[in-house]
């Protein structure tokens, strides 16, 4: 008994010497490469069409110059320029290879915009592009009061940030 005794301290022992408090460190210096984790969104859509032709609405998904075949929702919003309110959102279907469709017909000439909403990995991006319709007659479109970027203002944030403005140059004015 006192021999097993012996040989269970003796081994408790050599394995509590043997073990270490440190931490494993990671000296790999090589920066994370920011870039390959964005998800890039391509408009394949054409930017011209003709009016009551259908056309595909198209976006190529990727991730470090690979295909994106598991995006949460690929949608294009499409609307006419200035009128955004009245667009319409349309579904984009997997076709394959990162490749997500949906299609769409004009029933008249004119200016209209997508948006290629897109969310996969946990990203959000939603490039933009114009497509023409017919022949346009320029002078009789809207201006479409949309962004290209994705920090989108409503009109109340835009006047409430206007009216801000307006009563720091009106205090100032009176401090003289």
């Amino acid at each position: 008994m006192k021999k097993w005794l012996f040989t269970f301290i003796t081994v408790s022992a050599l394995l509590v010497g043997c073990s270490s408090n440190e931490t494993e460190v990671d000296t790999n210096d090589e920066p994370i490469d920011v870039e390959a984790l964005e998800v890039k969104v391509n408009i394949l859509t054409p930017q011209t069409a003709a009016v009551n032709e259908s056309i595909e609405l198209a976006a190529h998904v990727t991730q470090n110059n690979e295909n994106v075949d598991d995006a949460d929702s690929v949608q294009f919003e499409v609307w006419e320029s200035g009128y955004r309110d009245d667009g319409q959102m349309l579904d984009g279907k997997l076709e394959g290879e990162g490749v997500y469709k949906a299609e769409i017909t004009f029933d008249h000439d004119g200016v209209y915009y997508m948006y290629a909403h897109t969310t996969a990995r946990g990203l959000h991006v939603m490039p933009k592009q114009q497509i023409i319709v017919g022949n346009p007659d320029m002078s009789k479109v809207k201006e479409d009061e949309g962004s290209d970027s994705m920090n989108h203002k409503s009109e109340d944030d835009a006047q409430q940030e206007s009216d801000m403005n307006h009563e720091q140059d009106d205090s100032s004015n009176h401090q003289h």
